[in-house]
């Protein structure tokens, strides 16, 4: 079963307007840091909750420790190879295409970007939207 992801564009547009709309980001979404919750999506990005589970369940585990690094990371079904993961984001990949997970204090976000988009320019798109987040409190 995946979440029935929400779409919020005027109640929390950072999706739309912070990641998606800078053209380096092509899905993603924001869920409650303890994967409880989803505040914002886009309509087409499917996660299941034991997927977002997973990646909360993880996160903390860095270098050898990773089950990342051993079994991957999976959002909707597709298995995404770890290529870095560090105490501030973690990124994978899936041939060309990749995604950045960020978690701040109060929120985990998961962004995917296409083929066509460079992974050092998605991941500093999300991380400018973390940097925000954070510095609201979030």
């Amino acid at each position: 079963m995946y979440w029935k992801l929400p779409h919020y564009r005027t109640q929390f547009p950072y999706v739309d307007t912070s990641l998606v709309g800078t053209g380096n980001i092509d899905k993603a979404a924001i869920f409650s840091a303890a994967g409880d919750s989803v505040w914002a999506a886009t309509p087409d990005f499917q996660i299941k909750p034991e997927e977002v589970k997973a990646i909360l369940a993880n996160l903390d585990k860095h270098g050898n420790d990773s089950p990342f690094f051993t079994s991957g990371i999976h959002i909707g079904s597709v298995k995404f190879l770890n290529v870095a993961h560090d105490e501030d984001h973690v990124y994978a990949r899936q041939k060309k295409e990749g995604l950045v997970i960020i978690r701040t204090k109060q929120a985990l976000i998961i962004a995917h970007h296409p083929e066509t988009v460079d992974r050092f320019k998605a991941v500093d798109t999300t991380k400018a939207l973390t940097d925000y987040l954070k510095g609201v409190g979030y």
